[in-house]
């Protein structure tokens, strides 16, 4: 038998399976699972994603909040969902800190997951307070090495994202400077504020601006690889200290084996809603960025962050509260 009709056959069968699949999707509610409280940067976010989602894919889309355990709980949760793309994951940087945080995770962060998108990214501030002698981010470096082991900087808990930036700054400069974790963000915004500590990560443009502004704290770098719109007249810091960059993000993901036809599906949704002029304006308010990557881009990013983190966790001897 002539092998060409059989393999004509085979890729029309597969092209038709392609079609059905994202002609039949989605035919009932999708649920968007936020591993982490409400009221946060990533819930309002998500929030207002899956109203542009719904709009685009002609079915409700709602978000779940499953906090606990650094993420943990609601990925568990849709990691084992079944992979028919009504279960998805909206996921920040813990998804790629905590495979070195923790000894053993009941998934695994890239082989347990399907990537979708990456949603956005958004830049922390380094900021210092208002009577620090330092008013750029040479003289900070420069005063903190001529105070070795006398500077103090906070961050939200051992392994946030802030912590990390800052170990990684202290990697990349040569300095030492020792780290003080707070409760949350309001108790390290107290720190700053009053001078008990040097220096801090704020995780958001829009969370420091205010100080900024009103003079109460100096900002001398932002860590996203360039400037951004919110505060142009920060340098970024990696205009001075080379290699530099540390950006917070969401995501969406799958569970493993989710359909590719499923997952293209909401990619372009999620590319298309990223772009809507509603969910444009809700990023902008929080300092953020669209990005909407394709599946593969996405995948690849979290590989990278994952092997990125680990060196500064290992270097640091950082350990999860």
């Amino acid at each position: 038998m002539n092998p060409k009709p059989l393999r004509w056959i085979v890729m029309a069968v597969l092209l038709l399976a392609h079609l059905t699949v994202r002609a039949a999707y989605p035919d009932k509610p999708i649920r968007l699972v936020i591993p982490s409280g409400a009221g946060g940067v990533t819930d309002l976010l998500a929030r207002s994603l899956v109203l542009q989602l719904t709009k685009e894919l002609g079915q409700q889309v709602f978000v779940e909040n499953r906090p606990g355990a650094s993420g943990i709980t609601g990925s568990v949760f849709v990691a084992n969902s079944p992979p028919d793309g009504y279960n998805l994951l909206m996921v920040f940087p813990s998804h790629v800190t905590n495979p070195s945080l923790f000894n053993k995770l009941p998934y695994d962060s890239v082989k347990s997951f399907q990537a979708v998108s990456l949603v956005s990214n958004v830049s922390s501030v380094f900021i210092v307070p208002k009577n620090s002698p330092a008013n750029t981010l040479e003289q900070f470096i420069a005063y903190a090495k001529s105070n070795p082991t006398q500077l103090n900087f906070a961050s939200v808990g051992s392994g946030s994202l802030g912590h990390l930036a800052a170990e990684l700054f202290k990697m990349t400069t040569g300095t030492s400077i020792a780290h003080i974790p707070y409760k949350g963000t309001p108790q390290a915004m107290t720190s700053i504020l009053s001078g008990e500590v040097q220096m801090y990560f704020v995780a958001s443009a829009s969370s420091a601006l205010p100080l900024i502004q009103s003079g109460q704290v100096k900002a001398l770098g932002v860590s996203s690889k360039e400037r951004i719109g919110l505060m142009p007249d920060v340098p970024a810091i990696a205009e001075h200290v080379k290699g530099y960059e540390v950006t917070g993000w969401n995501g969406i993901l799958a569970p493993a084996g989710t359909p590719a036809p499923v997952v293209d599906r909401l990619y372009q949704a999620i590319k298309k809603a990223v772009k809507s002029a509603d969910f444009s304006e809700k990023l902008r308010q929080e300092g953020a960025i669209g990005v909407g990557s394709s599946p593969l881009e996405f995948q690849d990013m979290i590989k990278k962050d994952i092997a990125k983190w680990a060196e500064v966790i290992q270097k640091a001897g950082i350990i999860a509260e």
